[in-house]
Formats: structure tokens, sequence, C-alpha cells
């Protein structure tokens, strides 16, 4: 999904204060790869683009997408995820040189975080690494009960939705996990959910949805992309979501006219989050339901489809128990959607795998492409089957313990070669090769 990191990256931004280049040039502009006298990048990488604002990112997907569809990731492509870590457990989008303790300059933030997180722990990676990165989410969470971008920063429903499904991913109890405020995670996203039933037929046409963050006066706007993380984030679910096995479940849906009358959601003005998360589903059926596909909502690029949080928006309808709903985007995507992936790298392929996943759709067969087989391609060649029902983690553990022996005869160890290899790296663009990105603040 998806899901998380537009609007939120945006956001960012104006908190660091520096100027990145938009994210919609990112995609398409020659600079996003690297010239012939750019560093090297890292051979446990995945993507040929900079990786300066989406290397974390990127890599988490990608890992997780080859996780869930059976493929072991290559060890190396693990441990220079693992090696990005902080010694307060948080991630920071992509650091050059690991083997730098980061400090208050590394601005390290819950979206790498969470992506990584729940990477790292589908991959039975070490407690200590994963239970870092818990504790730093946990300790940065908002007295709203939510997250923004960074810590400190304003809640956000994209941070607060990537957050939820990393924690969850974790086993760790989002629905009591508790701020400051006495406020959950759900009430801080519940916040963000524009309000059924009111106002007049623009207004009421938005109804369910969720907004990204409230506007300087307070108000709610909004978002498609925020909603199919909201939707998500309702339900407790994070970037990859299981198909299900007995048909979609009993959702309840919108109604109203194209007469000006408001449109009526479960749960009226106090929704559950269930209810919330059906509302945001019933949204986001309107959305694609004239093209198949989410429009840009990026000033300038009107009228061009949004691939990645219409990759997204399967996943959310999917959760949601909407199947049938995100076989129209699905298909839209089967058919479109494969230069952009091409263009974008292994985050974009990534997201496709979760869709296809999510509604049992097999992703070596996706329209005609092996998703599974063109992700492979971006980064190192994945490892061979698990033998003797090792998990990937204790095999890791016994090649890493081999690597050291060696090491000892005076062989170089992989963390020297990582740290060596990921000296550089310089940054033009924002989120070069990973979901669109095309969202606004409202």
């Amino acid at each position: 999904m998806f899901v998380r990191r537009s609007a939120a990256v945006l956001a960012a931004t104006a908190v660091i204060g520096t100027a990145f280049a938009p994210a919609a040039l990112a995609d398409e502009s020659p600079s996003a790869s690297p010239s012939p006298s750019a560093p090297a990048l890292p051979s446990g990488l995945y993507g040929s683009t900079d990786p300066t604002y989406d290397g974390v990112w990127r890599q988490s997907l990608a890992l997780l997408a080859q996780h869930t569809v059976g493929v072991r990731p290559a060890a190396k492509a693990v441990d220079w995820l693992t090696g990005q870590q902080c010694a307060n457990g948080g991630f920071a989008a992509y650091r050059a040189d690991p083997a730098t303790k980061c400090d208050t300059k590394t601005q390290t933030d819950t979206n790498s975080t969470g992506a990584a997180l729940q990477a790292l722990t589908a991959l039975d990676a070490d407690d200590a690494v994963t239970g870092a990165a818990v504790k730093w989410l946990k300790s940065v969470q908002n007295e709203d009960g939510g997250w923004g971008y960074l810590p400190g920063g304003a809640s956000d429903t994209n941070s607060t939705s990537v957050v939820i499904g990393a924690l969850e991913a974790a086993d760790t109890d989002t629905e009591d996990l508790r701020s400051k405020d006495d406020r959950t995670p759900y009430d801080a996203l519940l916040g963000l959910a524009l309000p059924c039933g009111k106002g007049d037929k623009d207004s009421g046409s938005d109804g369910g949805a969720f907004a990204f963050q409230p506007d300087k006066k307070g108000k709610l706007a909004a978002n498609a992309d925020a909603t199919a993380a909201g939707v998500l984030g309702a339900l407790g679910e994070g970037l990859v979501t299981d198909p299900e096995d007995d048909g979609p479940s009993a959702t309840p849906s919108r109604t109203g006219t194209d007469t000006g009358k408001a449109a009526e959601c479960a749960g009226g003005d106090s929704p559950t989050p269930e209810q919330a998360a059906a509302n945001g589903a019933a949204y986001l059926v309107g959305a694609v339901a004239k093209t198949g596909h989410l429009e840009s909502a990026l000033a300038g690029a009107e009228d061009q489809p949004d691939y990645g949080n219409t990759a997204d928006t399967v996943v959310a309808l999917a959760a949601a128990g909407r199947p049938a709903d995100a076989g129209k985007p699905l298909a839209w995507l089967e058919k479109n959607s494969g230069s952009w992936a091409a263009e974008s790298g292994p985050a974009a392929y990534a997201q496709l795998i979760f869709a296809a996943h999510a509604t049992g759709t097999d992703p070596r067969d996706f329209g005609g492409a092996d998703l599974v087989k063109q992700l492979g391609a971006t980064g190192p060649a994945a490892e061979p089957a698990a033998k003797d029902g090792k998990s990937d983690k204790d095999d890791r553990d016994d090649k890493q313990a081999s690597e050291g022996a060696n090491e000892d005869d005076g062989g170089v160890s992989v963390w020297w070669i990582v740290g060596v290899g990921l000296v550089g790296g310089i940054g033009v663009g924002f989120l070069l090769s990973t979901r669109t990105r095309k969202q606004q603040q409202p």
C-alpha cells in the first residue's frame, strides 16, 4: 500500500526546511537515474535510482513483497535494511554510511521505520531489531494518539496507518496503545474521517473519506490516498492483506443520490473504526467507478492516472471485504500499469504484488506480466528455498557465522562490504521509485 508517504512527505519537507524536487517529476525525470560519475549503489539495495529519500521504503516493500509470494530475499538485501537502523530503533529514509552513528541531524521518520518493521518482522529478524523499532514508534506517539511523518509533527492519516500496520505485525495491541492524553491511534484516525450526512451535495459526496490532515482552519478535505491508508489503518491492517476465503463480508454501504442529498454512512457522526473503514471503502468505490483508477491530485497533473494509489485502493477494498468492488481498479492496473512500474522501480512492483495478493490474483500472471520476476530483476538474486524447516533468520545466522570464520582467515566481512558500498548518495527529487506521491496536503 501504502500507502502512506505522499502527503506525509510533503508535510515533512516543510518541517525539514529543505526544497526537494516535486514527486511528480521524480518518476519521469532523467535525473532520477544515477549519472556515470555518481557513486555506485550498495549491492544489496533494490532499485537503480538515487535512494536518498526512499531507500528504506522501497527496500522494505520489495523484501515484504518477495516474502509474500514465497521468495526468499537475498541475505545481503536483508542485512542492508537491518544496517540502516539507528541505535534508538528508528529508521531514516536512507543512510549512506551506516557505520556513522545517528545523531540529532539524522531524520528518523515513522514511515521508513514502520515499513522496515513490517518487512523485518515478516522475515523473522532478530527481536532486538524489531523490538527497538516498536519501542521507538511508541515513544513518538502524539497526544492525540496518532503519528506524524516526523516525531513531533502533526498526526496524519497516512503515517498513523503505517504505524498501526507495523505495530500490529509486531504483535503489539494497538487498540490499547494510549497516549499521555489517553487517546488511541484509532481515536486519531476517527478524528480525520469526514462526517457523513451533512452538508451540500459536494461535501456530502465526500462523506466517509479520510483527510490527510486538517487545514489551517481545522477543516477536513477528502483525500483518496489518505482514505486508502485510513481504511487499512482503521482495520488494523498493514501493507499486506490476505485474500478473503469466503467472499466479501457484510459491509455497510453508503446511500444517497445525485439530487443533492448527502451520503449516509455507517455509524453516523460517531462511527467505530470498523464503520469508518467501511465508509472509507465506499468512498473509494465511488472514486474509481467511472474510470477504474484514481486521478492524480498534484497541481499540473490533472487528468493523469494515479497508479500507486489505485493499487493501494485495491488492497483497501479487499481488506474492507469488498473484493468484487476491487475488481475494476485491479483490471485497470493489469492493463495499464506496466510502463509505470518499469519506470518507477521496486516499490511499484511491490504495490502491484500486494494488490494481486489481496484479491487472490496470480502476481506471476498479472495482465500477462510476471511481477515477481520483474521485481526480482531490480535487486540481488533471491536465496534458494529454505531447507530442513529452517527460517530465513536461521539461514542468515548460519551464513554470517560462516562469513565470520572466513574473515578470521583473511576474508572480508559482509558488513565491511556494505559499509563501503553505502558511502555517498546524492539526492535529486523525492521518492524516485515508489508510489506516485502525488497528493497535496489539504
